[in-house]
């Protein structure tokens, strides 16, 4: 009995690893102000850094879909403020938000 219910707890756990890396995805797109948002992605760096800087959260903006996603940590962006940036991120469809497992500068 024990050893089912231990092997049971190992099957459940590599199910949940293996559906939180499905979620994890791979987004082009610009850090922006939740002020702005999708208005100056692209072109409104210096915008961005400042509101940012004033107070205002960043936020993602999607490349393809001009999607404005919240960022649930916002410190994993500082230093791309106003940039062009690929994340590797967690969605949250429900709340609009995205978790930012890794960032870089876009290609």
């Amino acid at each position: 009995m024990k050893r089912t219910v231990a092997m049971l707890a190992v099957v459940v756990c590599f199910a949940w690893i293996a559906a939180r890396a499905a979620d994890s995805t791979s987004i082009n797109g610009w850090i922006s102000d939740s002020m702005c948002g999708a208005k100056h992605a692209g072109s409104g760096a210096a915008c961005a850094k400042k509101c940012i800087e004033g107070g205002m959260s960043p936020v993602f903006v999607d490349e393809a879909k001009k999607a404005v996603w919240k960022i649930d940590n916002p410190d994993a962006v500082k230093g791309f403020y106003g940039d062009h940036v690929t994340i590797q991120a967690t969605t949250d469809t429900d709340n609009k938000s995205v978790h930012i497992d890794s960032i870089a500068a876009a290609k």
